[in-house]
C-alpha cells in the first residue's frame, strides 16, 4: 500500500516573513522526518494543479477572491491582519494547496489513490466564505468537500480537525449543510478564541482545556466524535491533520505526543473503513515546533500505512 502525497513547489515559496511560525520551514521538516523514517519509499508523489475559480466559488465569495489578487503585493509582504501575511506568491501557493484537495478528491473518488495526503501550506481551517485569517486564505479542505458534494453527488461527507486551534472557517462554511459532519477538537482559550456554542447535529465541537492530552483526547474521540461519525455513515472521510497541540509546541498548550495521533488516526482509519470504503483525504493545518511536526506526520502517514 501506498500513501499519495500532494504537494507543489509553489507551497514552499509563500512567503510569510523571518520570524513568523508558518513558514515554508515546516514543509522542509516534514520532509526530512519522511526521508529520515523511510517513509519517503512508500509515498507516491503527485503535483498538485491549480484550483479554479469555479471550485473555489463552492465555499468563497466572489468578493474574497478579488480582495486577496488585489492584496499582492509585487515585493515584501502585505499583511491582512495580525498573523496572515501575503507575498508575491502566496496567492500562487494557495491556489495550490487548494487544488492539492482537489486533486485528493478526484483520485479517490475514481479509484486512483486509496489515502491522500496534502502536505501543502497556506493552511486553511481558519479561512471563512468571506474572510481570509488565522494565516489561512482558502479554506482547503472546505473546497474539497464541496467538490465530493458538487462535482461527484456523494450525501455525506464528514471532515474531523484535530487542530489545537478551532477550524472556524469550516463550521463558516458548512454550519447550515447537513451533508457535512463536522468533529472537532480545540482548545478553547487559543486562537480563534471559540466559545462552545450551541449544540448541532452535524457539527461536534468539543473543547480540551490547556494541559490536555492523550486521556482527554480519546474521552472525546470516543464520547462525542465516533458516535456521531458511525450515526453519519460518511462516504469519505476528510482530516484536518493539525499538530500544534504537541507538547512541544508553543502556539498551544496540550501535551499531546506522536502516539496520540497513531492512536486517533487507527480510530479515523477504522472510521473510514466502515463507511467510506477506507477513503480518506488528510490536509496539513497547523504544527510549528518543526521537529515534533515532522515526526507527528510520520507517525500520522505511518498509521495510515499500517
Amino acid at each position: 500500500m501506498t500513501i499519495t502525497y500532494i504537494s507543489h513547489p509553489d507551497c514552499f515559496k509563500h512567503d510569510t516573513g523571518p520570524v513568523h511560525p508558518e513558514s515554508a520551514a515546516r514543509l522542509w521538516a516534514i520532509e526530512d522526518a519522511l526521508r529520515s523514517s523511510g517513509l519517503d519509499l512508500a509515498l507516491r508523489r503527485v503535483d498538485a494543479p491549480l484550483a479554479t475559480r469555479e471550485q473555489l466559488l463552492r465555499v468563497h465569495s466572489a468578493e474574497l477572491l478579488a480582495q486577496l489578487a488585489a492584496a499582492v503585493p509585487e515585493a515584501g509582504i502585505h499583511w491582512l491582519d495580525f498573523d496572515t501575511a501575503i507575498g508575491p506568491a502566496s496567492l500562487a501557493a494557495a491556489y495550490r494547496a487548494a487544488g492539492a484537495c482537489v486533486e485528493g478528491v478526484e483520485l479517490l473518488l475514481t479509484g486512483a489513490a486509496q489515502t491522500v495526503f496534502c502536505g501543502v501550506r497556506p493552511p486553511g481551517h481558519h479561512a471563512e466564505r468571506n474572510r481570509a485569517m488565522g494565516s489561512c486564505l482558502f479554506n482547503n479542505v472546505a473546497v474539497a468537500a464541496a467538490h465530493a458534494l458538487e462535482a461527484h453527488g456523494l450525501e455525506r461527507v464528514a471532515i474531523v480537525d484535530f487542530d489545537a486551534h478551532y477550524g472556524n472557517g469550516t463550521e463558516d462554511i458548512f454550519g447550515a449543510d447537513p451533508r457535512v459532519l463536522f468533529c472537532s477538537v480545540y482548545q478553547p482559550d487559543a486562537y480563534p478564541q471559540t466559545a462552545a456554542g450551541a449544540k448541532s447535529k452535524h457539527i461536534i465541537k468539543v473543547p480540551l482545556a490547556a494541559s490536555s492530552g492523550g486521556a482527554e483526547l480519546g474521552a472525546a474521540v470516543e464520547e462525542h466524535w465516533l458516535p456521531a461519525l458511525d450515526d453519519f455513515a460518511p462516504q469519505l472521510l476528510f482530516i484536518s491533520a493539525g499538530f500544534d497541540g504537541h507538547v512541544e509546541d508553543d502556539l498551544a498548550q496540550w501535551n499531546l505526543v506522536e502516539a496520540d495521533y497513531s492512536w486517533l488516526t487507527a480510530v479515523l482509519r477504522g472510521v473510514a473503513e466502515r463507511h467510506a470504503q477506507g477513503r480518506i483525504l488528510s490536509v496539513l493545518e497547523g504544527g510549528y515546533a518543526l521537529h515534533a511536526l515532522g515526526r507527528s506526520v510520520a507517525a500520522h502517514l505511518k498509521t495510515l500505512l499500517a
